[in-house]
């Protein structure tokens, strides 16, 4: 590429990454540090962004989910698993740091800590029964591509697709089907994890069809994969953990516990317990008293 389109390319991917200031009393709708103590290596992430590129993301899918990236869990994990290329190195800031993986428009697929997404809306998609051998597959699969640059034309190839067909000309129509030299080096996020899921058999949106043989699954071109597919699918289980969670009221500690501090053997066979020599009258007038 000529500097001249090079230098356009540059500022364009900027114009549309960019990101406006938040405002101050914006709050995230997930609790990070629950979803740090929950999340589990093969787990795919699911973002809503706030960029110009994922607002035309949301227009087009008709979906808050804006970005997809997988989980890898920390580079102790991977080293002792056998799975951390030397690269790897590079990214890691602690043994103990969070990792996922993405495909980011302007820097290509890249390993980051988890914490960059700290303050954003996320959603965990867990693929239901996959075994330990295969989830490994998918994160070697996923690592061999760190370096990939961003397929910057199959992002807006994908929004030609998905915009009604009979309403575009044929020049401008999707050539999401057609071989390029050079695509094999480029990804997007979606695809690329579809592609890692799809490479151990684990159906993410196949089309099934009823054959003569019996049901079929076909594999679905993984380049017409969005974020919101990981979400829609019925083979990931949806894990929510919002900022201000219901179940961390703590139900159980409005049962009604008598309050008198007997303990019982069985039911009818209760006393209260002596202590520093004080018999069961006593004690019980402590606790009327108050004391």
């Amino acid at each position: 590429m000529f500097p001249l389109g090079k230098w356009i390319t540059r500022q364009f991917t900027e114009w549309l990454t960019y990101e406006p200031d938040r405002a101050a009393n914006f709050t995230s709708l997930t609790n990070y540090e629950r979803l740090c103590d929950e999340i589990k290596p093969g787990d795919i992430i699911l973002v809503e962004g706030h960029s110009r590129v994922s607002k035309i993301i949301k227009l087009i899918t008709q979906s808050p989910w804006t970005h997809s990236m997988l989980y890898l869990g920390n580079y102790h994990q991977l080293t002792m698993a056998g799975l951390a290329p030397t690269s790897l190195s590079h990214y890691a800031t602690s043994p103990q740091a969070h990792l996922i993986i993405e495909a980011v428009l302007g820097e290509g697929t890249i390993v980051t800590p988890l914490q960059t997404y700290k303050d954003e809306h996320l959603r965990i998609c867990r693929p239901s029964s996959l075994t330990l051998q295969d989830r490994n597959k998918v994160l070697q699969h996923t690592l061999a591509k760190i370096g990939y640059q961003y397929h910057t034309r199959q992002l807006f190839d994908l929004a030609r697709f998905l915009l009604p067909y009979s309403l575009i000309p044929g020049r401008w129509r999707s050539s999401l089907f057609r071989y390029h030299a050079g695509d094999s080096t480029q990804t997007i996020c979606s695809s690329m994890l579809a592609e890692a899921f799809l490479s151990v058999h684990y159906p993410v949106l196949p089309v099934i069809e009823n054959t003569e043989q019996g049901l079929r699954f076909f594999k679905r071109n993984t380049k017409l994969f969005t974020p919101q597919d990981f979400d829609y699918s019925p083979y990931f289980d949806i894990i929510k953990y919002p900022f201000i969670g219901i179940d961390e009221i703590a139900a159980y500690r409005s049962l009604p516990w008598d309050e008198e501090g007997f303990v019982c053997n069985e039911q009818g066979d209760c006393t209260l317990p002596v202590a520093d020599g004080k018999d069961n009258d006593e004690i019980k007038q402590e606790i009327q008293q108050g004391v």
